[in-house]
């Protein structure tokens, strides 16, 4: 019987009982050489042997070369296809890896439609599925919104949603372009279309429009109406609450993560939060705006790897730095943390690639031009220079503006109070140099009501950064100085809007914490002990810090310009003004109202300051109820400096008025500054004329006029030579001239003022009796201020 090839023994073999000899031929052994089944085994165990051995050998060449060293020798020949197997396998790996992270990235983005409700229906019936956008808008909102009328269900006329629009886009849309303006004429187009009324027998047409588009209509007409109003009671703020109403039951969808239009969705509540924060709470809002930023990594580039549409791509970088320059501004102005570091981020300006610019072209302050600060070429490479971005761009100049606050505000506000800067004045001077040359390389075309915009947002930034910080607690007398001069020009330009028409740019309820925040720092520079008297004086007497070798200089004083809103007021001894305060009443007091010239003295300057002030936030708490409660806080912590200043008024009111100038201020380094002892009380009684000790007893009743021109003249004869003596006389001199009870006086202060540095000092000397009374109990320092 042939063999069959049956393994391990054919056929024949086991009949015949010979099992143990059977030895089969096939193709690989040739008949007379055939092998064993043991035998065919142990060849394939070799093989995958040398196979193994081969797969050890290539991976440690791999892991060698990658430590430095070199590779091993390739396969062999014969081996190839399997080095090629392990390649496939490994790109298949890879491909794998790619649908794994696109699957977890959809599943991510699917999270705004799942339910965060803790409680099942079997326990709680009455408690729906609680969706993102509920979730957001039960944690930023404030009291509830009311429900909309049937009025309000369609669009007005086309001319009324007209002109809101073109209000927003020229005043909101030009420093926040996160969306294009097209796209929102073509959407309220449509909408118009639809609410049209049809024939009995023609159906309605179809609707194209989404949840996100209806929300951001509505959004839009309740930003720029809201932008225009001036009293809660008005029709501009009752139809913004209700545009927004409206938008509430689109909410769901329009805020759905995962998706470009939920970050448009939450920066248009944002910018609403802003004007109606009865409603909202805009420092939430913001937050959850960066969130979504970050999840959709918005806040870093795409890779150059990736091709994207340029459009697409500056589009993109819009929408980031919009919500870069709200989380920036809302931060700061409620002092409070970012939402994200600048070195979390890596994302380039935007080229505002078909943005089309609409900008407002009236401004409410008179005389505009007298109000700007005279331009200058920058020096040097400005880190922030606008001259290199297309010209007349206000969103992108805004941006920049952003990422200079926020640099300076990291490192003075949230970094390490335990860790103080080397040398913070050189800091802070070097930070007011960059921002100084920003504003200085602003371009020339820019309308007169942005650059007015940003003329404010320079003072507050001065002031904001020069003030006391975690890391620079120490602000030097030439700082104080400067805070008490950009608060006043600040305040000047606010009382300016707050009478004027409607807003220029952009004028939020965040407008109202800033003016209280300047007015906070300028009542603690009156209550500081060191400077206060000096600044009041007339300033003259605090020295210009000289700027080390490579170290930026020092900002200039603000130059007032004639005819601007002045600082000076006429003398009242505050009557009016303490009745308007008293009152609440916000009617501008004849102080304010007749204050046109700049030619007054720093008491009445402050005292005007103080009452616009106060003035001002009144005047917003008519638009703003939180802006009230501002108002009353504000006059609260003042009073106690108004009544020291009207003191002083009623003192200098007695005296002969000085006709000498203050002397040019002197140049001395910031560390001597810090050194030096404060000017001493004593030295303001040096220039005071000596009349004379006793009159005549019997002094002739016809001659009343000579006796007065005797005195006159007398007088005229002493006080300039007093005062040529007094200012010849250098201040270290002047502190080491004074007699031993007062060099005693001034280097240990009274009990009171240890524990109290911020009071205002009782002046040496006698003091009249008027203004003993007002100054025998100090004035505590108000609570929560600097």
């Amino acid at each position: 019987m042939p063999c069959d090839g049956k393994l391990p023994a054919c056929t024949a073999c086991e009949k015949a009982g010979r099992e143990s000899e059977c030895s089969a031929a096939n193709d690989q052994f040739a008949r007379g050489k055939e092998r064993s089944y043991v035998a065919a085994l142990e060849l394939r165990v070799e093989k995958l042997e040398r196979r193994l051995n081969y797969a050890q050998s290539r991976k440690a060449s791999v892991a060698f070369h990658t430590d430095g060293g070199t590779n091993f020798p390739g396969p062999p020949g014969a081996e190839r296809k399997d080095s090629l197997a392990v390649i496939r396998a490994a790109i298949h790996r890879k491909a794998a890896r790619k649908r794994e992270n696109s699957d977890v990235n959809s599943l991510v983005s699917d999270f705004g439609f799942l339910s965060v409700n803790a409680t099942t229906r079997d326990f709680e019936p009455s408690v729906n599925n609680m969706t993102f956008a509920r979730l957001v808008l039960a944690a930023a909102g404030n009291d509830p919104l009311p429900e909309p009328t049937k009025a309000s269900a369609k669009l007005p006329s086309r001319q009324a949603y007209h002109g809101i629009v073109q209000y927003y886009i020229a005043h909101v849309h030009s420093l926040f372009p996160f969306f294009p303006e097209t796209s929102l004429f073509a959407l309220l187009e449509e909408l118009h279309i639809q609410q049209q009324p049809t024939q009995p027998n023609m159906p309605p047409p179809r609707s194209n429009l989404r949840s996100s588009d209806y929300w951001m209509l509505y959004m839009v007409l309740a930003i720029g109406s809201s932008a225009q109003s001036r009293s809660r009671q008005d029709s501009y703020f009752n139809s913004g609450v209700e545009y927004a109403s409206r938008a509430m039951p689109y909410a769901d969808r329009a805020l759905a993560p995962g998706h470009v239009t939920q970050i448009q969705s939450l920066l248009l509540l944002t910018l609403y939060s802003m004007l109606d924060p009865a409603h909202f709470d805009s420092w939430h809002l913001i937050g959850f705006t960066c969130r979504a930023i970050v999840d959709l990594g918005f806040h870093q580039d795409p890779p150059q790897s990736q091709s994207m549409d340029a459009a697409a791509l500056d589009a993109r970088r819009r929408t980031f730095y919009c919500a870069y320059a709200l989380d920036r501004a809302i931060s700061m102005v409620h002092a409070r943390a970012f939402s994200f570091t600048d070195d979390a981020i890596n994302v380039a300006f935007p080229t505002m690639i078909g943005v089309v610019q609409t900008l407002p072209q009236q401004s409410t302050l008179q005389n505009m031009q007298a109000l700007q600060p005279p331009r200058s070429p920058a020096s040097g490479q400005p880190p922030i220079s606008p001259s290199t971005v297309p010209a007349a761009n206000p969103a992108l100049l805004l941006f920049q503006l952003r990422r200079a606050q926020s640099h300076w505000y990291q490192t003075l506000y949230q970094s390490d109070p335990s860790d103080p800067l080397p040398d913070p004045a050189a800091y802070v001077w070097r930070m007011c140099a960059d921002m100084r040359e920003w504003h200085d390389a602003l371009p020339a075309t820019l309308p007169g009501p942005i650059r007015e915009m940003f003329d404010l947002e320079l003072q507050y930034s001065y002031v904001y950064c020069i003030a006391p910080s975690a890391r620079a607690p120490l602000v030097t007398a030439y700082g104080r100085m400067l805070i008490f001069e950009h608060v006043i020009a600040y305040v000047d330009r606010m009382m300016a809007l707050a009478r004027g028409g409607l807003n220029p740019v952009w004028h939020t309820y965040h407008d109202s914490l800033r003016l209280f925040f300047m007015g906070s720092q300028f009542v603690a520079v009156l209550r500081d002990t060191a400077t206060a008297d000096a600044i009041l004086a007339g300033g003259g007497s605090i020295p210009v810090p000289l700027a080390m070798p490579g170290e930026a200089p020092p900002p200039p004083m603000p130059v007032l310009r004639a005819g601007s809103p002045s600082t000076n007021v006429p003398n009242n001894n505050g009557s009016n003004a303490a009745s308007n305060a008293n009152n609440g009443n916000n009617e501008l007091p004849p102080s304010l109202a007749s204050a046109h010239t700049n030619n007054g003295t720093n008491v009445d300057r402050s005292v005007a300051c103080l009452e616009r002030v106060s003035w001002t936030l009144s005047a917003y708490g008519a638009r703003w109820q939180d802006a009230e409660q501002l108002a009353t806080g504000f006059k609260t912590i003042s009073r106690p400096v108004l009544e020291s200043l009207w003191a002083r008024q009623a003192t200098q009111n007695k005296q002969p008025p000085k006709s000498a100038a203050p002397p040019v201020p002197t140049l001395v380094s910031h560390q001597q500054q810090q050194r030096q002892p404060p000017l001493p009380q004593y030295q303001q009684q040096a220039y005071q004329p000596q009349l004379p000790q006793q009159l005549p007893q019997q002094l002739p009743q016809q001659l009343p006029q000579q006796l007065a021109q005797q005195l006159a003249q007398q007088f005229s004869q002493q006080l300039p030579q007093q005062q040529q003596n007094y200012y010849q006389v250098p201040q270290q001199q002047q502190y080491q001239q004074l007699p031993p009870q007062h060099q005693q006086q001034q280097q240990t202060p009274p009990p009171h003022m240890q524990y109290q540095p911020q009071q205002l000092r009782q002046p040496a000397g006698p003091v009249p009796v008027h203004y003993l009374n007002n100054m025998q109990h100090p004035p505590p320092p108000p609570g929560g201020t600097r």
